[in-house]
């Protein structure tokens, strides 16, 4: 699948995984990675919020990862509940959000998203 621009990337493999991380690292341009499970309910809360937010965000990548099909990038980022969501800037992580905090991930998102264009 493509990346496309506008909507939430679904990894399933570490190998797309990998390959939608290197993309994003070498945009520079902010990432989002929403570690997610399919029996979680807040997660379910938060999926479309984020979904709506990438629509209206397209300088921002958003990734969305299972830690259950992935558990190996989950314990990587030491994702303990969730959903978290880690922001990433040229793969560094910059900012967390544990939870389905909408106002919190919604200001994050947006303080971090100028940030990076600032920058640019």
């Amino acid at each position: 699948m493509a990346s496309e621009e506008g909507q939430v990337i679904g990894c399933h493999t570490v190998d797309q995984w990998k390959e939608h991380f290197d993309k994003a690292r070498a945009s520079g341009k902010l990432t989002v990675v929403d570690f997610t499970a399919s029996w979680c309910g807040p997660c379910r809360f938060i999926a479309p919020i984020l979904a709506d937010t990438a629509k209206k965000m397209p300088h921002v990548i958003f990734l969305k990862v299972d830690v259950d099909e992935l558990k190996s990038v989950s314990e990587d980022y030491k994702v303990e509940a969730m959903p978290t969501f880690v922001f990433l800037k040229e793969g560094n992580e910059v900012h967390r959000v544990v939870g389905a905090k909408k106002d919190e991930l919604l200001i994050a998102i947006n303080n971090h998203a100028s940030a990076s264009t600032m920058t640019a």
